[in-house]
C-alpha cells in the first residue's frame, strides 16, 4: 500500500529543464547527506530541483542551489537554510568520472531527479553536454512531429 503524500513512482522532484537545455550522456543514482527537518520537508513535498547544479570539491560531490522549504512546524529550534550546499554520496569509481567529465569544456553534472528508495533519499544526476540553440528547436520540432504522428493515427483508427 503506497503511503501518503508519495506519487506511485516515488519521485520528489524533477528538474524538467535538464533534457530540454542538455544532452544527457550518462546518469548515476546518489545518496544525498540531509538534515531531520530536510526529510520532513521533502515528505511534505517542499523540494526543488530547478537551477540546481553538482560540483566536485576536494574528492566529494556537492549539491548547490537546490531549495527544499522548512517546514514551521518542523523547524522551530534551528535555524533552517533552504538553498544550503548538501554532500551527495557516491562511490569513488563514481566520483572520479563525474570529476573527469567536469574538466572538459561546455560538460556539466546536473540533477534529474529526486525520489524515494526505501526510507532513504535519493538523486539521479547525470552527465550532460550543453545545447546549442538550434539543437533546442529540433528537440522542440521532433516533439510536436510526435504528437501530430500520434493524432493522424488516432484519427485513422476511428
Amino acid at each position: 500500500m503506497a503511503k501518503k503524500n508519495q506519487t506511485p513512482s516515488n519521485q520528489i522532484a524533477a528538474n524538467k529543464r535538464a533534457r530540454f537545455d542538455y544532452h544527457i550522456d550518462h546518469t548515476f543514482e546518489a545518496g544525498l547527506q540531509l538534515l531531520g527537518w530536510e526529510v520532513k520537508s521533502i515528505r511534505a513535498g517542499k523540494a526543488n530541483l530547478t537551477d540546481t547544479y553538482v560540483i566536485v570539491r576536494n574528492g566529494e560531490a556537492y549539491l548547490l542551489n537546490s531549495q527544499i522549504t522548512p517546514l514551521q512546524t518542523a523547524s522551530t529550534h534551528v535555524i533552517a537554510e533552504p538553498t544550503r550546499t548538501r554532500k551527495l554520496l557516491l562511490h569513488k569509481k563514481e566520483l572520479a568520472t563525474i570529476h573527469g567529465a567536469l574538466s572538459k569544456k561546455g560538460h556539466a553534472c546536473i540533477p534529474l531527479e529526486m525520489f524515494w528508495k526505501g526510507p532513504y533519499v535519493k538523486l539521479k544526476i547525470g552527465l550532460a553536454l550543453g545545447k546549442k540553440q538550434h539543437d533546442k528547436r529540433d528537440t522542440i520540432k521532433d516533439r510536436e512531429w510526435s504528437i501530430e504522428k500520434q493524432r493522424t493515427v488516432r484519427h485513422l483508427v476511428r
